[in-house]
């Protein structure tokens, strides 16, 4: 049902690095990339994340509510990515831990705000 999932920036180089290494964790590979966007594929037939600079050239700005939700295999990893986001200078947005009896999540923003959940 979805096709890919957009993230704004204002600085396009810094925010690909923190994503590269995010990523790059999880399995996905950098797909696309031009002036004002790249794009990272977790396999075919997979939605892909975007990030990009605002085509009307405004400031980028975090949706209040939104969130990306990126499902993960087990604890552990939801342990690691949350850690790793908070090296590369994310915030974090509630530690890992169980939300209920069946999901095990982190939550944290990246370097321009907008926020991630790390889940299984």
């Amino acid at each position: 049902m979805i096709g890919y999932i957009t993230l704004g920036t204002n600085d396009l180089d810094r925010a690909c690095a923190f994503y590269d290494a995010i990523f790059g964790k999880m399995g996905a590979t950098r797909v696309f990339e031009n002036n004002r966007l790249y794009a990272w594929s977790f396999g075919e037939g997979k939605p892909l994340i975007v990030l990009n600079t605002p085509y009307d050239g405004q400031d980028a700005s975090i949706g209040n509510g939104t969130m990306v939700a990126l499902r993960v295999e087990d604890r552990e990893t939801v342990e690691t990515l949350h850690t790793l986001a908070l090296q590369l200078g994310g915030k974090d947005e509630g530690p890992p831990g169980p939300r209920g009896e069946a999901f095990y999540g982190a939550y944290c923003r990246d370097l321009d705000g907008n926020k991630l959940n790390f889940h299984c």
